[in-house]
Formats: C-alpha cells, structure tokens, sequence
C-alpha cells in the first residue's frame, strides 16, 4: 500500500523546494510476541510469559512507554527488572531527533537480548500509521500514532488473553493527553513488588518539582529561546559556553568563541548572575555596564549551603585593579547535563526522604534528590542526574541512578575517574572483535606488496619499565659515503584498522588510550595492542618506516617514507638503554646504533632549543605496586635519562617530517596539531612570581621565555628555576588537532616548529592512524576513501580527539591523585619541603615536590592557619591546561 508525503523545504538560497516521498504501507510486520500465531514470525523477542510482580498490573503485561517517558525515564528502562518493551518506530524518531545521548542508550538497551525490548515499526504497518490532521501539531500527531498503536497491540492480543493468562499491553505515559488511556509511569513504578528501590531512579515530573520548592523566587526568569536568538542577533546578548569555578562556587567564566584570536572570557560572579547555569552549559549573557565590573575574586570559597546573597566580598582596592568584562547570564541555549558521581549528604531531618547530593566534581551544584535508601547509600559513591533547576530552588532537583560501591575503594574511586572523565572504558563488543585478523596469524606474500623488507637492520625500542604496546623503535648505521641512516619505525596499525568498520568506529570515539596508575583503557583490543601491533624484539612485525639521511651534525640529507617488515633486536627499558651507551666495554651492533642515536639526539635538542622550543617542568611520580593487594608501597618522582630524550627527538623528528609531506600532498585535508601561543594576561601568575624574587621573565617570544627561564636563579633557592617552570606550563594553552583546510594557524609554540603532527603512536592514539591514512596514500601504499579528503568530517573527527585526549589526562593526574592519598593513608603525619605556589584571601596554595603533591591550607580565622594542608581529594583532574611541552603519562615527552 503506497502513501506519499508532500512538503515544501526553504533552499539556502531563500528560495522554496517541494519535495513529494513515497511512504510504503504494510500488513505483514511482526508484533514480536512469542505467544501470538497470527503473525508468520522467524523470530520473537517479547516473551510469552511476561510477569512482572506488581501491585497495579497483577497480570502478564508489554509495556509501551511514550516519547517522554524514553526521554526522561531511561535510567528506569535500563534497570534490569524491567522487561519486555514495546519501542513504536514512532517514538525511537522522536528520540532520535531530541536527543542523541538517550538515543544511544535506548538502542543498546534494544540490543541486549535478555531485556527483551522489541522494535516495532509502526510508521509502515497499514493499521497503525496514521495522517497528521489540519492544525493538528507535529508533537499532537506523535501522541495520537503511540495511543494508536497501543490500542492495535491491545486488541491484536485479544484473542491470546486464555491461554496466556490474561497478557495485556500497558502505555507509559506522562503526558496529560494519554493519561486517561494509560498508566502514568510514576504510578507503575511505585506499584511494582520486585525493585522497590526504582522509584528513586524516577525523574522527577514538572509537579513534584513544584513539591519541593520555596514560594521565594531566589533567580529571574529564563528568558525564552526566541527572544535570546533575538538578542544575540542584534548584539544585546552574547552566546558562550558556561565554565564553573572549581576554587569559588560563586564565580564563573563564559568562553566565547570567535574567530582566531577573538575569542573572549566574560566573568560571572553572584549566585542571581550564575542564575542556574551548571558547568558547560551553553548560555546567553547580557554584558554589565562598566562601572558594575569586577576583578576575579583571590577567595578559596566552597559552598557550605550558607549563602544568603549572591555577593563576593573583596577589599574596594582589589576590586579597582585587574578589572574583567562582567556579564550575567539571561538564558539556556543548551544543557550540558550528564550523570554525576559524588556522595549522599544525609538529612538531619529524622525519617526525610529528601537529601543533598555533592558531585565529586566541584564545579557542579549540590543536587537535591529523594531517596529511601539514605541510611544504605551513605558512605558510598553514587550516581545522580538533574532534572531540573526551578527558579525558586537554591539547587537544582535530580534523582538517584545507581550505586557505585563504597567511598574509598579502589575499583569504586577507579571507576568513579573513568565516569567523570567520560572514558569509554566498557568491554569491546562482538561486532568490534569480529575485525581482529584470525589467529595464528602470519605476514603473507600479500602483505609484502608495497613493503619494504628491513628485517636485517638493527633495530631496538627504547620504552619505561613493563611496557607492552611498544608503539615506535629505530636504528642508526653508518653509510659507505660516510653519512648515517636513521630510521624510526612506527606500528602499522592502520594495517589492521580499516576505514569505516566498526572496530575502526570504535577507536575512532575512544581517540586514545588511558594510562592510570596499574591499569590501561586500550583504544583498540589487546591483541592488537600488546601483540600484532607491538613491535616487541625477536618478532616480525609490520611497521611503517621514516626515515633519513643525515651528516654527522644531525643534518637532513634526504628523508623517504615507506611501508615496511621489521625484526627489532632488543625491547630496552630507559634505563638499559642507557646503561649500554654509558658502558665502554659494549661495541655490539644494538649498542653503536644506542650511540649514534644518542649523539644525534643531543645535537637536535641544541638547535631545537635555539630556534626558541620551551622546557618546561610538570612534576610526575611514579608508584610501586604490590603485585597482590596492587597498593602502591612506595612513590618517588620520575627521573629523566639521556635516552629519554634520545627517543624524544627522534620522534618528534618524524612528527614534523610527516607533518610536512602529507600537507603538501593534501592541503585541505591534512590532519595536523598546533599549539597557539599563550594571550599576554596568561602569564601573570609567572611574571608576578618571577617578581618576588626580583627575576624579569621575557613573554614576547617563546625564545624570549625561554632565555629568560634558563637565566632565572635565586641563591640559596635552587628550585626557584623548577617552579618557575611548573608555572610556565599553566600559563600554556592546550595544544590541538586541526585540520590544514580548515584553519591558516598551524605555529607549534612549544616546539618553536612551523608545521607538526601526531605519527609515532597509532596504537594509542587514533589521529596517528589517521596520519598513517594519509601518509600511505601520499606514497601510494593505500587507496584513499572519501571521508579522509572531507575536511568537515576531518574536523569534527578532530573535535572528539581533543576531547578525548584532555579528558585522558584529566584522568591520568585524578589517577595518580587517588593513588597518592592511598600511598599516605597509613603512614601517619610526615615532615617534608614544600613551596608556597599561590596566595589567596583565605588561603595559600601549597607544592610539595617529592611526591609531586599540591594543596589548599585554609585560614581557620583572620591570623590563624588550620594545622593540615587539606589536599585536593576530589576525583576529577586539575583542570589546567597542559600543553605538548609538559610530560605525560605513558612516557615523558613533549608531543611525541
């Protein structure tokens, strides 16, 4: 049976297209249901016995829910009681257009088999679809369609209701339209027997909002959403994205993006001028008139629930100097909620059901949630979302999703970093697997077609201690013309990887690897990771190869680029590696190329430090694992190596090599990295620093910097030029993917480079395997596709990456944080040199080197200074940008 849809779309070019759709009706889709005969089914999802223990439905039912009860209720739908589900192809749309994260969630739940949720396609089935009336809504339509198909279901399972005791369809619904023909799903979910602790995963309906409110309005009213378009279209207002204060609960920023340099922050300050937004929420913000601006607040302020106004008190000096543009926000454009992790602050109140919520984040906003669980959730670490913010609440309203286990233990505080960290850290599924190659694998004749056979170099990987993703190795030798040859050899991952499947989709959305102390989140499964892929010694693996002719003052004759086989000879630790150049009794093969390395290395860091590339200093620690309780049992600072930086150079070496052949190759197209130099005000947290002791620090140029950096010293205080460092690098941006097309700005400042990449670890990070993409295409190792010549998607792919590659290092430091507090949890009150690094109002910011900790020590009172620094024991990272130039997890580097 054939409809047709006719509707007009506006062109860009303002005119008007009208487009007709042929739309197919049919009368042989399956209901799903096991129990029916009617219909001529291959398979059945909904089950024939679908008893759920409830007072308000004693009989076998299916449930329907409708488009908000998805929307707002997911966290109930995906609770494992609740089974054999009904989602009409009518409300997944609507889903799907309203929001992708519950869009996902709602498709995985389809997927697991033992939910026994079943899609029907309701839209196509000739007695279910229905025409949209004159007048009648969009919204109206979609109401009238669910009630529609619940009525075909409820009548087409009729006839089963004898031998099937009784089984019946019931729709979910909070909409006031069906609730006459429905249960409203507040009421199903008190009513059932089976998980009495659901009822606290339910949102909370725009009444019960209402409920737990005061009559004061405490924030103005939202405007709406046309008046907001109107303002920043005329100028009145501004759009930004909102960012919380993690130091002062009462002050926020407001980023605004512009173009290049134009880019703005807006100050925030006062509960009424925050009015509700929460941390990374897209806002409208009306500017202040100048003489009501201020100067961001020096006080270290958490909110104790004491506030009774939205004033930050500062010293009328303060407030005269250092003065921001200062807004308030008007408006929601969008929000940014997502699930928070935190604790349960129990009522004083005997026998309350209503309690607050303190995010483990502390730039989010106590919730308030009711639950009848607070004596069993009290002490664990628990998942909250919000609902919503009403006007005339001091916190936003939320409810309780799940429990994450008890406060303190190691896989709950783990798991607690992973989730606020947004690390995608689930088990790789089936569909994922089945694209690993079939194992015992084997280099074929095939794989050897565009391949160089290197098999016969000598070359070795230099990695830290326990490493088994060895994603890089090299090897230098001496040429008959008297130069040497260097090659850098990198993981042919991309091999492995193919465009578009979903093993490649998946490692696309992870973006990298997550190194936290005693575990890693691999981007891409272990086999790959820690055996094809690994170039581990005494094994032939397949490699992509850079590499260069140069003269004995580390001088590029030639470079070429090839697909290759490697045999490394020997997988060396740091230290091993350098224990071999340091031992003159050793003049084997591995131990001349250690050397050659080596000495290159030292003469490319000179002229790389000349040209004005930073070193700067992020202190990192490293932890002893017992190997049974894996509690660390001892923590010391890293200690950096010659062959450190021997490996450093070589790979950034290569970055740049790469960087520029695949831009002059495809210069729409190249997926690159930059790193934008710091604005003026970003450095006067150093200059002022610097200033106490009398030391002048040069900001014009990154050479200027970092001149003046390697002459800053103060007798008697030899860590002076270390913390003047660890303060550079908070002054640095954070370094980016782009791409070429896309952007004209691709200056690596801390690296004083012109042009670089990511190429040297593909199987920890996708953009290498991307950069691998377009390196063989530029030799003619690989055919190309169309998404790697589509910028668009090449920079949208670049936006996750980013993301992901912050969020990594949040992770990583909130990893070592944890860790830290476990390793001094026994250990009783220790003596150890610290440095003041900031002073605030009511508080003074303190650095404790050894163990590479800092910490807030609070003013109890005007002149007295609480006996303990309280470190920071909230899970999420500090959220400083570090840049490439600072050390990283895995292995100290600047942006290998």
């Amino acid at each position: 049976m054939l409809k047709s849809k006719t509707f007009v779309k506006k062109t860009r070019s303002g005119g008007v297209m009208k487009i007709v759709r042929e739309h197919y009706l049919r009368d042989d889709i399956w209901c799903g249901s096991e129990a029916c005969t009617e219909c001529q089914q291959e398979s059945t999802v909904l089950q024939k016995d679908a008893c759920i223990e409830s007072n308000l439905c004693s009989y076998p039912h299916y449930l329907i829910p409708d488009t908000n009860v998805v929307l707002h209720q997911i966290d109930v739908l995906e609770d494992p009681v609740i089974r054999n589900v009904i989602i009409l192809q009518t409300v997944l749309q609507e889903v799907r257009h309203r929001s992708a994260p519950i869009y996902k969630r709602l498709k995985d739940i389809i997927h697991e088999k033992e939910k026994h949720f079943y899609t029907f396609t309701s839209e196509h089935h000739r007695e279910t679809f229905i025409e949209r009336e004159p007048g009648e809504s969009a919204n109206d339509r979609n109401d009238r369609a669910i009630r529609v198909a619940a009525k075909w279901y409820s009548e087409h399972l009729k006839p089963l209701e004898a031998e099937t005791d009784g089984l019946k369809v019931v729709l979910l619904t909070n909409d006031q339209g069906n609730k006459q023909k429905a249960e409203e799903i507040e009421e199903y979910i008190k009513g059932l027997i089976a998980n009495s602790e659901l009822v606290d995963r339910l949102a909370l309906s725009n009444d019960d909002k209402n409920e737990v409110t005061s009559s004061k309005v405490l924030f103005p009213e939202h405007l709406p959403l046309s008046r907001i378009q109107a303002g920043i279209k005329s100028g009145s207002f501004v759009q930004g994205t909102f960012r919380a204060s993690r130091d002062n609960y009462l002050e926020a920023t407001v980023f605004v993006q512009g173009e290049g340099e134009d880019s703005t922050e807006i100050l925030i300050q006062g509960l009424q001028n925050l009015n509700r937004a929460v941390h990374q929420d897209v806002v409208a913000v009306q500017l202040l008139p100048r003489n009501q601006w201020v100067a961001p607040s020096s006080v270290v302020l958490q909110d104790e629930g004491t506030a009774k106004d939205d004033d930050v008190e500062e010293e009328e000096e303060e407030k005269a100097v250092n003065l921001k543009t200062t807004g308030k926000v008007v408006g929601i454009i969008k929000r940014n909620w997502r699930p928070f992790c935190g604790m349960l602050n129990v009522s004083q109140i005997k026998e309350s059901t209503r309690h607050l919520f303190t995010p483990a984040d502390r730039r989010i906003p106590r919730i308030r949630i009711e639950t009848r669980q607070s004596s069993t959730l009290a002490g664990q670490r628990i998942i909250v979302a919000i609902d919503g913010w009403p006007k005339d609440s001091r916190y936003p309203n939320g409810h309780f999703v799940r429990s994450l286990g008890g406060a303190g233990e190691k896989d709950t505080e783990q798991e607690v970093l992973l989730l606020e960290h947004d690390v995608p850290h689930q088990a790789f599924s089936q569909a994922v697997l089945s694209f690993l190659p079939k194992m015992p694998w084997a280099i074929t004749p095939e794989d050897m077609v565009k391949r160089e056979d290197l098999r016969q170099l000598t070359v070795c990987s230099v990695d830290p201690p326990g490493c088994t993703d060895i994603d890089d190795a090299l090897h230098c030798r001496e040429l008959e013309n008297g130069n040497l040859e260097v090659g850098v050899h990198i993981a042919d991952v991309s091999h492995f990887i193919r465009p578009g499947n979903a093993l490649d989709k998946e490692a696309a959305n992870r973006g990298t690897t997550v190194y936290l102390c005693g575990k890693r989140i691999d981007m891409v499964p272990e086999l790959l990771s820690s055996n094809l892929c690994s170039l581990r010694s005494n094994v032939e693996r397949l490699a992509f190869s850079c590499i260069w002719e140069m003269n004995h003052k580390a001088e590029i004759l030639k470079t070429r680029f090839t697909k290759s086989v490697i045999n490394s000879k020997a997988s060396l630790t740091y230290a091993e590696a350098q224990m071999r150049i340091d031992d003159t009794s050793k003049s084997d093969d591995i131990t001349k190329s250690l050397r050659g390395l080596n000495k290159l290395a030292k003469i490319l860091k000179r002229q790389r430090i000349e040209k004005g590339a930073l070193t700067l200093s992020s202190l990192e620690v490293r932890f002893h694992i017992d190997s049974e309780t894996h509690d660390p049992i001892d923590l010391q600072t890293k200690e950096l190596m010659e062959t450190n930086s021997m490996v450093e150079e070589f790979m950034l070496l290569a970055n740049i090599s790469v960087a520029q052949k695949i831009y002059d190759e495809f210069q729409e197209c190249a997926l690159l990295r930059k790193h934008p130099a710091p604005p003026p005000s970003n450095y006067d947290i150093l200059l002022k620093a610097a200033k106490s002791k009398d030391v002048a620090i040069h900001t014009d140029t990154a050479k200027a910097l970092a001149d003046s950096l390697d002459v800053a010293k103060v007798d008697g205080f030899p860590y002076f030029n270390t913390l003047l460092r660890i303060l550079a690098t908070r002054c640095m941006m954070q370094a980016v993917y782009f791409c070429s097309g896309m952007d004209s700005d691709f200056h690596h400042y801390g690296l004083a480079s012109p042009i670089y990449t990511h190429f040297t670890s593909p199987i920890r990070r996708y953009a290498d395997i991307i950069v691998h993409r377009l390196l063989a295409v530029a030799i003619g190792a690989d055919s190309t596709y169309p998404d790697l010549m589509d910028k668009h998607k090449q920079s949208a792919l670049c936006n996750n990456l980013n993301y992901r590659h912050k969020m990594s290092q949040y992770a990583q430091r909130a990893s070592v944080a944890f860790h830290t507090q476990l390793f001094f949890k026994s250990r009783g009150i220790l003596n150890e040199e610290g440095f003041v690094l900031f002073v605030r109002k009511n508080a003074i910011i303190v650095l404790i080197p050894k163990f590479g900790l800092e910490g807030t020590v609070f003013f109890d009172t005007k002149d007295k200074v609480s006996p303990s620094v309280v470190f920071d024991e909230e899970i999420p990272g500090v959220s400083v940008p570090v840049p490439d130039a600072a050390p990283q997890a895995k292995k100290p580097k600047l942006d290998r």
